[in-house]
Parts: C-alpha cells; structure tokens; sequence
C-alpha cells in the first residue's frame, strides 16, 4: 500500500489542489481526476496496434518502464515522458499531452472510467524516456511489417 500512496502523492503534487485531489481518491479509490500534462510529465499516445507491441519492446529492453495508461477499447495507450516532450515530437499517428491539456487518470493500479493502468506510476517519479520509447516504436512497427508481409 506504501507504493501506492507515493504514487497517489506523485500524481497528486501536479493537481490544481493536491489535497482535494488525494482526498477524492482516499474516499472513492474508482474515481478518476482530472491532471494537468506539462507539469511533472507528459503523455505521449499511440494507437493500441502500435502501442502494444512498443510496450513489448520496451519491456524486454528495460528493468522499469515509466507509467502506461490504456483506454477500455485499446484503442490507444498513453506513456509517461517528461514534461516539454510532446512539444517537440514529431511522429505521424502519435497524440501528445503536454503543457495546456489534461489527462484522465485513475487511482495508481486501478481501473476508473474509460482508463485503465497497464503500468501504474511507482511514486519514484520513474518516466519513459523518450529517445527509448521512439527506437521501441521504430521496432514494433519493423515487426508489425514483417508479419503484415507474411
């Protein structure tokens, strides 16, 4: 339960109001808020076809891979990245949440809503760094090709 107040208290320090933000989640643990990007991290979102095998990759690559959220439909799946990151990416068919926009996010390790953790934050502040997750997605979408040649 520790892991999960520091992630609380790490997904809460970006909050308009951090104290109402943990005192949500503290009386409804399937609540979601509502958190500012560009704060502490931004989002970096892919389509679930692309996203899924990109996760893989950085899975077999890393000990820790920053937080992951997902949608129900796994339409898409939003990782973790430091703040200033969406501003400067370049990529086709991927959405960034940076500075001026707001992520749906439930309680560390809980599903809520339309979202669901698939690696819930650790409280550490762990992110996933971008260079890493553009060489993952580079190789998820080698491998996508190569089976789609088949």
């Amino acid at each position: 339960m520790t892991g999960n107040r520091t992630a609380v208290e790490w997904l809460a320090s970006v909050a308009p109001d951090p104290r109402a933000c943990r005192k949500q989640w503290e009386r409804n643990p399937r609540a979601v808020a509502l958190l500012p990007a560009g704060r502490a991290w931004d989002v970096l979102i892919l389509p679930g076809a692309l996203g899924y095998p990109t996760l893989d990759v950085l899975c077999r690559i890393l000990d820790q891979v920053g937080p992951v959220l997902a949608d129900f439909g796994d339409g898409r799946l939003g990782f973790f990245v430091p703040a200033g990151t969406a501003a400067r990416w370049l990529g086709t068919g991927v959405r960034g949440a940076g500075d001026g926009t707001w992520i749906v996010v439930p309680y560390p390790g809980r599903t809520a809503g339309s979202v669901r953790w698939l690696i819930p934050p650790d409280g550490s502040g762990t992110l996933t760094d971008p260079a890493l997750l553009e060489l993952a997605m580079h190789e998820a979408a080698a491998g996508l090709a190569t089976e789609g040649d088949r």
